[in-house]
């Protein structure tokens, strides 16, 4: 189901959610265009963090994903998780929804964090001062 009202996580997520349900039916090397419009959506997540939020403050602990390669698994998760849901053993089942739910809370965690300004993010998306 698509977002109610348009905000650039949560349509980039929506749409990166499609791109990996797709991926799951796609033969071995055919993802090539799915995973570039997947770093594109990553993209314009983490320009949107870059200029939404102020600055960490200078004893700010690094995070080892950015925003965007933490919703992109999220996605990623949540596909999988729906996906499993037929056939799979229940122990599996059980797994990939638990997997999600983690991943969740500490989305939900690097979220407040990065708005506290406790938390830093690694600059992996392209030139700084361009978003």
């Amino acid at each position: 189901m698509a977002p109610h009202r348009a905000h650039p996580v949560l349509e980039s997520a929506h749409l990166l959610a499609g791109l990996h349900q797709r991926r799951l039916r796609c033969a071995p090397g055919g993802t090539n265009e799915i995973d570039q419009h997947r770093a594109r959506l990553v993209l314009v997540i983490d320009r949107w963090v870059a200029t939404e939020t102020s600055p960490p403050h200078g004893g700010a602990h690094m995070h080892t994903e950015t925003v965007g390669m933490v919703v992109d698994r999220l996605a990623q998760f949540s596909a999988s998780a729906y996906d499993i849901l037929s056939g799979a053993p229940e122990w599996a089942v059980h797994n990939a929804w638990e997997r999600l739910a983690e991943l969740s809370l500490g989305y939900e965690d690097l979220a407040y964090e990065v708005a506290a300004g406790v938390r830093r993010l690694p600059y992996l998306s392209g030139p700084r001062g361009h978003p």
